[in-house]
């Protein structure tokens, strides 16, 4: 039976608390050594080797063009039907908050506890938002959003079940938002390749390739409603620089090889430092670690006090988020206090 309860916005919906925001922690504990280890994101802190972008990028506006060799690049990298389907934008954030404009009030069911964003942009567009346990839960729901790789567990379902949904979404007339933020370093099964009415799938790339402040991010959908996307975010969307990098990055198959298969050993040696330090590692993905503590708002607080920056939940007190580490003397720093 779904339990769910459905809650529209009244007034500004209040602003969600992200980790990166060093700000605080730096007022908060003045005298912890600096510079601040930040572990607070999920993001890859190996980033890939930015090339050499012509000045020209800098000076003028980007060509349509070059939009388009970045959605093929794109589209060859996530396995999208082709360029037609691929929506660059300026980070994934935009999109989820672009999506819910685009559509009338109705009510939207979050798979949830997932990344709090999806829930307050459709709020704050003006519908109808529950957030459900398991996509069953998603009864007569217009709008489904399902973040897999889920964050911050990491839970995975597998992709007959997600494409199930799609398809469900589909003949309803509805939409099934699929955000795989986090996949592109997993074994995961995208649904990139089943682009479709009714489906649109988020892909990040500074996550994975670690330049998050580029800001680019990509919506995969059917070819309508691509250009619906694409026109809601207007003209000149995504920098000529972050186009360049962008087709660059996406187009070197081998580099994001060996950076999967990196990221999949520094992850497992979090978990092992995780539980040397007591903490029972819940879930994540190989660009970071969720695990439970027995005294989690302690060790926060010590690490914190050494200049490390983790994420925590205040829903889930017991809780904290793991990035990865970008060196030896960062691992280092952090097994000190871990120990």
């Amino acid at each position: 039976m779904n339990h769910s309860v459905w809650s529209v916005p009244a007034g500004d919906v209040a602003a969600v608390a992200h980790g990166g925001d060093l700000g605080g922690l730096r007022l908060a504990f003045p005298e912890a050594p600096r510079p601040w280890l930040d572990l607070s994101t999920g993001i890859n802190p190996v980033p890939y080797p930015v090339p050499p972008v012509e000045a020209s990028a800098w000076l003028r506006l980007p060509e349509a063009a070059e939009v388009r060799a970045l959605a093929e690049a794109a589209a060859g990298a996530y396995g999208a039907p082709g360029a037609g389907h691929v929506v660059p934008a300026p980070g994934t954030q935009i999109l989820i908050e672009t999506l819910p404009r685009l559509l009338a009030p109705t009510r939207v069911a979050v798979v949830g506890p997932t990344y709090a964003e999806h829930a307050a942009a459709w709020r704050r567009a003006g519908h109808a938002v529950a957030e459900v346990a398991e996509p069953a839960e998603i009864g007569e729901a217009r709008v489904a959003v399902l973040v897999d790789p889920n964050n911050p567990d990491g839970r995975t379902l597998p992709r007959p079940d997600r494409l199930a949904l799609a398809h469900a979404m589909r003949d309803r007339g509805g939409l099934l938002v699929a955000d795989e933020a986090f996949a592109d370093l997993e074994p995961l099964e995208s649904l990139c390749p089943h682009a479709m009415p009714g489906l649109v799938v988020l892909r990040s790339f500074g996550k994975t390739y670690g330049l998050a402040g580029l800001r680019l991010g990509f919506a995969i959908a059917d070819p309508e409603t691509a250009a619906r996307i694409a026109g809601a975010l207007g003209p000149w969307a995504v920098s000529g620089p972050a186009l360049a990098i962008g087709r660059a990055a996406l187009s070197d198959g081998a580099w994001r090889e060996e950076a999967a298969r990196a990221r999949r050993a520094d992850a497992a040696r979090l978990d092992r430092m995780i539980l040397r330090g007591g903490g029972l590692v819940v879930g994540g993905t190989c660009l970071f670690r969720t695990a439970d503590f027995p005294d989690s708002p302690g060790l926060y607080r010590r690490l914190a006090e050494a200049g490390i920056a983790v994420r925590r939940f205040p829903e889930r007190p017991e809780r904290l988020r793991f990035g990865l580490p970008p060196g030896k003397e960062a691992w280092c720093r952090l097994s000190r206090v871990l120990r």
